[in-house]
């Protein structure tokens, strides 16, 4: 398998040949490697979710998880000062809350059983995997929870809306692990040795793929991915901003300013216009603000 890398936003993405696309099918394949515990990945919410309204409709993802045993089996932190320190950093060039003082207050104590967990999620299907890797992401970078802890998980599932009991029982099973291992050797086979670290791959170039390291601008993913279609297709109209919040329920102000190509000061004013409708409420959170959408 061969692999091209992009290592520096300025660097030129070569054109792949020409080839049909049935756009029925998504030609495009994208692995997203994340870390539920990685303040980067944290940080790629946002174009994601851009990149899949305007774009989704020629892509399907794959969001893999990313470690090593020795990372995930360590029962504490180095060194929570450190971590404390680049959270709080990530925060401060991301716009993304990333709480450090998690790591000195109440600190992830097994990395391997909050992998395991997302595993188990994700055999209720891909798109309850992610709504519960995303609830994992907010317990622990707003909420200072310990998410490896079995009551913290199992309240992460109950929020995300997946089947509690199911769930349970997943998660200690050999079929979680034998999931994640699964995770671990893909992350091998595409030379995967941080996150976030995306790889698209084009159905019609079997053997190529393009791999992304790091965080970008949001125009890197979109040209990146305009290569892969050798076309140069018009984004899809987003959702007006209710609809955006009945769907993702909720989301960081910084994600509201990204989708939509606010500054956010304007993404606040515009969502306080659904906070006096009563459609969302204002979540704050140390660095920053959430919206939460209100079930009626």
């Amino acid at each position: 398998m061969s692999w091209r890398s992009l290592s520096q936003p300025d660097k030129a993405v070569q054109s792949f040949q020409e080839g049909f696309f049935n756009l029925q099918k998504r030609p495009i394949e994208i692995y997203v490697f994340v870390d539920p515990l990685c303040p980067e990945c944290w940080s790629l919410e946002p174009f994601i979710k851009k990149l899949t309204l305007e774009y989704g409709r020629y892509f399907k993802i794959r969001p893999i998880l990313s470690g090593s045993l020795t990372t995930l089996q360590r029962s504490c932190p180095d060194n929570p000062q450190r971590l404390k320190k680049q959270w709080d950093y990530m925060t401060s060039v991301t716009g993304m809350c990333c709480d450090g003082d998690v790591w000195i207050e109440n600190p992830v104590s097994s990395p391997l059983s909050t992998a395991l967990a997302v595993k188990a999620a994700e055999f209720q299907g891909k798109k309850a995997g992610m709504r519960f890797l995303r609830k994992v992401q907010e317990f622990v970078f707003l909420d200072k929870r310990n998410v490896s802890q079995e009551e913290v998980l199992v309240e992460c599932a109950e929020r995300s809306r997946i089947d509690v009991e199911e769930f349970r029982k997943d998660l200690h099973s050999e079929t979680a692990k034998r999931a994640l291992r699964g995770d671990m050797k893909l992350m091998k086979e595409m030379d995967v040795d941080e996150t976030p670290t995306i790889v698209i791959f084009n159905e019609s170039e079997e053997d190529a793929g393009l791999k992304i390291t790091g965080l970008y601008d949001y125009h890197i993913y979109v040209k990146v991915l305009k290569d892969m279609l050798q076309q140069d297709p018009a984004p899809s109209l987003k959702p007006n901003l209710e609809e955006f919040m009945k769907q993702y329920r909720f989301v960081a102000n910084k994600e509201i300013a990204v989708v939509y190509d606010w500054t956010e000061k304007v993404a606040r004013r515009e969502m306080r216009k659904l906070v006096l409708k009563g459609k969302v409420h204002e979540v704050p959170v140390k660095h920053g603000v959430f919206w939460e959408y209100v079930d009626k």
